[in-house]
């Protein structure tokens, strides 16, 4: 192995993570995908390896678990982790009260605890050599209550609290944190949430990972994609709260 810097992407078997690995390894990054899946991670190890002449090195492992969580930790303790994109989630779709327990309770360990348990883990090692990046995604959801995806919009608000407060705690150490809060974006997320018909006018990954990138050099602590997005969220937090909720189910359907 060289001694470049290795990039962790989660949630890369495709869509945002799939693009955040091509980011990087087109910046000279090593990358690290992990995922459940690992057929498509394999497929987009071996473009980056042939396309950027960079290490790619795929990890299949559930981190809603803590043992999938152990597994990618093991598999990365000997590298030089310099970027984490925190980008394994998903959404369910649907009233509250008729969720399956079982489901409910794996979006909310996969949306919050890996996120926070992962970026603890790497965090250490950026500030002892004072460089690093973590970005969690989060997501235009984080900024109001959102019925229909109650849940959902919860576990995003957390990833955006936890980012901020990241941001400004890391900073003085030289490590950037971004809560990057993307709107609708066109991969599997909303087939997956049970419901691909909602929220149809969609941005692409790469158009997210643009602005990720570009409020990370502007040291911002979190950023929303998309300029219509970024109104939406600036309402929703103005509003009171049942004009947010009456708002928010409208957009949902849109």
């Amino acid at each position: 192995m060289t001694g470049r810097e290795w990039a962790v992407v989660t949630g890369a078997s495709g869509g945002l993570g799939e693009a955040f690995c091509e980011r990087l390894a087109r910046d000279g990054l090593h990358v690290v995908l992990a995922a459940r899946s690992t057929g498509p991670m394999e497929q987009t190890a071996e473009r980056l390896r042939t396309r950027y002449g960079v290490e790619a090195l795929v990890v299949g492992c559930d981190l809603g678990t803590g043992e999938g969580r152990r597994t990618l930790l093991d598999a990365t303790a000997d590298l030089e982790v310099g970027v984490l994109v925190n980008n394994a989630g998903f959404g369910i779709v649907g009233d509250f009260a008729g969720t399956d327990p079982g489901r409910l309770e794996q979006m909310v360990t996969l949306n919050c605890v890996a996120v926070a348990a992962l970026a603890r883990a790497y965090a250490p090692a950026m500030v002892a050599r004072r460089r690093g990046a973590i970005v969690n995604v989060a997501s235009t959801a984080a900024f109001q209550p959102l019925p229909g995806m109650a849940a959902y919009a919860a576990s995003k608000s957390f990833v955006l609290s936890l980012s901020q407060a990241m941001w400004d705690e890391l900073r003085p150490h030289g490590v950037a944190v971004l809560g990057l809060c993307p709107g609708a974006t066109a991969t599997g997320f909303f087939e997956v949430a049970g419901d691909d018909a909602v929220l149809s006018r969609r941005r692409t990954p790469d158009q997210v990972v643009d602005t990720c990138f570009v409020a990370l050099r502007q040291g911002r602590p979190s950023v929303v994609d998309g300029a219509l997005n970024k109104g939406l969220a600036a309402s929703a937090r103005l509003a009171p709260v049942r004009v947010a909720l009456a708002a928010a189910k409208r957009v949902l359907r849109t």
